[in-house]
């Protein structure tokens, strides 16, 4: 009998690893044997970063609750009627929008998966305080009640262009790195060689460069919105070590010292499990780590024009100097 389990217990082992290898040689692989990671993904999903207060110690769905919750999403979706006020008042309506009607395929509550409760550490207080400080900045710049000016559902004081967000200006966009879902364009392209993997960011049409070699990161006064990355491979995985980010590119309330790794792994055919865990101790209490699975895209991904020659801005600011003078007009009359 003993000998007979031995040999149902090998027999299992041999099963299993000849199952883990038929996995890896699914995986497409390059001339060099790395996973070929080449293609159009999208991370596009109703999954949210933070998990909701009410889903509080539950970091996976069952089947069932996927269907409950993914049917409730579709009824409070901003499914606005033409012809309508709320259809015109604001940016875009809901036909534009491409947020995705589904959770990720692994079925968890939440991306972010360390702290266990699936949410985003606090600020430290000296960086709450230095964000403060910023705003009230931006405030005491803007007196007249013209500066008030809102755009795209983002109002806050704009006496002048650079006090808009990054995205509104068409600069750069956050779910460019980390790689987060947004509104609509979930799109990234990879281009992959032996020595360099370039990301195609379909929001904004932002391009990533990644030499993969043992290259030290650009001295730390050279800044960009997307920071400064290399990569390497760890086995079947590939990481990317980002830093250089410039002071603008905030995520989530981080500053110039945050440090991204990524962590990009084929495991199938048609999906790449994309983790990233932030590194900042002068913006947050502790790192964080989120994760969400990238899935093969059909077609092409077409460049994403954002600034069609900056008029958006330009007329934001015409708008805010025209009630300006209108302010002043009736002050003078009184």
């Amino acid at each position: 009998m003993k000998y007979r389990l031995i040999c149902v217990a090998a027999v299992f082992a041999i099963s299993l690893a000849a199952a883990d290898q038929n996995s890896k040689n699914a995986i497409p692989r390059t001339p060099d044997g790395h996973p070929d990671l080449s293609g159009v993904w999208t991370n596009v999903t109703i999954t949210p970063l933070e998990r909701p207060r009410n889903l509080e110690g539950k970091e996976f769905f069952t089947p069932q609750e996927v269907v409950a919750y993914e049917k409730e999403h579709q009824r409070n979706r901003d499914v606005r009627q033409r012809g309508t006020v709320a259809d015109v008042a604001n940016a875009y309506n809901d036909f534009w929008w491409d947020s995705g009607t589904k959770v990720v395929k692994t079925r968890r509550t939440s991306m972010i998966v360390d702290p266990p409760d699936g949410r985003m550490p606090p600020l430290t207080p000296e960086r709450q305080k230095q964000l403060a400080a910023e705003a009230e900045a931006k405030r005491e710049r803007c007196k007249t009640p013209g500066c008030e000016v809102e755009n795209s559902g983002m109002p806050g004081p704009a006496d002048r262009a650079s006090d808009r967000p990054l995205m509104e200006r068409c600069l750069s966009f956050s779910n460019a790195v980390p790689m987060l879902p947004t509104a609509y364009n979930n799109d990234y392209q990879i281009v992959q060689s032996s020595g360099m993997v370039a990301i195609d960011v379909e929001m904004v049409h932002q391009v990533r460069w990644i030499p993969i070699d043992a290259s030290s990161h650009l001295p730390s006064a050279v800044r960009t919105w997307l920071g400064n990355s290399r990569g390497h491979w760890e086995g079947d995985t590939l990481v990317i070590d980002t830093t250089n980010f410039n002071p603008e590119m905030s995520f989530r309330g981080s500053d110039e010292n945050l440090h991204l790794i990524e962590r990009l792994t084929r495991v199938d055919a048609d999906t790449i499990m994309y983790r990233f865990t932030v590194d900042d101790p002068t913006a947050f209490t502790k790192p964080w780590t989120g994760e969400l699975p990238m899935v093969k895209a059909e077609g092409m991904l077409y460049e994403y024009a954002c600034h069609e020659g900056n008029e958006g801005m330009m007329n934001i600011l015409s708008s805010a100097r025209t009630d300006e003078k209108r302010a002043a007009a009736e002050a003078v009359k009184k």
